[in-house]
């Protein structure tokens, strides 16, 4: 009996909730009139938040970086921010389309009579937003602030762990070989922080500059961290980096394939990017 009351309970208050009204990141006003139950995601995070929330189900297409968990990589792609698919999109009639606040395609979609969020997840704080966001959208404001605790405790274990350390190393933090890095205001820059490292990188810059690489050399850092493939190489022949003291000492940590998704994606697995940011600057 508890349980059949239980579940009336939340269908009650599922029903109470909806239409919902809300803001998204663009400041538009987005309503849903009722739980949505076919959901392209274009972002790699919030897919794997919607999957945290126990609706990947609900999916039926994501973008074409999207591949955690497993079961979402067998799901239509809809390209890219750069190369979006809307015909596909379109195809698939959902009832809500999640988007990067950055790109048009929100307009596209929109034209077309399609419901679309558009989302920014660019600081440590957006990161639980999100999830509270989607609780909202998706009607599971439950299972949404159990996440944002999981994740939060996920966190304070790998944070404890680096205050432990005795050193905080001066770090430099590599996203491509143009070079793009974070500042300590980005959500990665909050990693390094919470990982005891200090980013060379002064938050004036904004939260993902693009540097000049004599400004790499003249912050002399201890450690270097990159996310992308030939990376150490792309690193060591560079013109007076050889000088710089994260070289000097083979303390070029990078990081390819899964482990980059851990560190780029500001979504329910980042304590595990923690982790290895914690390893890299502390030793193993």
């Amino acid at each position: 009996m508890k349980r059949v009351l239980a579940v009336l309970a939340v269908f009650w208050a599922l029903v109470w909730a909806f239409p919902l009204t809300v803001t998204d990141d663009l400041g538009r006003t987005v309503t849903l009139k009722a739980p949505p139950k076919r959901i392209v995601s274009m972002l790699p995070s919030v897919t794997e938040t919607v999957c945290a929330l126990g609706a990947c189900d609900r999916l039926v297409a994501t973008d074409d970086y999207s591949d955690w968990p497993e079961r979402v990589k067998g799901l239509p792609k809809a390209g890219g921010l750069y190369n979006p698919n809307p015909e596909l999109i379109l195809s698939l009639k959902p009832d809500l389309v999640l988007v990067s606040k950055y790109g048009r395609l929100y307009e596209t979609l929109e034209r077309a009579g399609l419901t679309v969020y558009a989302v920014r997840t660019e600081t440590y704080e957006d990161i639980f937003k999100t999830v509270r966001t989607l609780g909202q959208l998706l009607g599971l404001p439950s299972q949404a602030e159990r996440l944002v605790a999981q994740i939060q405790r996920e966190v304070y274990q790998e944070e404890s762990r680096a205050a432990q350390a005795r050193s905080r190393p001066r770090v430099y933090y590599e996203i491509d070989p143009t070079p793009y890095t974070v500042g300590p205001e980005s959500f990665i820059g909050v990693l390094i922080a919470k990982a005891r490292g200090v980013n060379i990188v002064p938050k004036e810059l904004g939260l993902f500059p693009k540097i000049a690489p004599e400004f790499v050399v003249e912050k002399n850092p201890e450690v270097i961290v990159a996310t992308y493939p030939d990376a150490e190489r792309t690193i060591r022949a560079r013109p007076g980096w050889s000088r710089i003291r994260a070289v000097e000492r083979g303390r070029i940590c990078v990081f390819t394939g899964g482990e980059d998704s851990l560190l780029s994606r500001p979504g329910p697995r980042v304590a595990q990017g923690l982790r290895l940011l914690v390893d890299c600057f502390h030793g193993r």
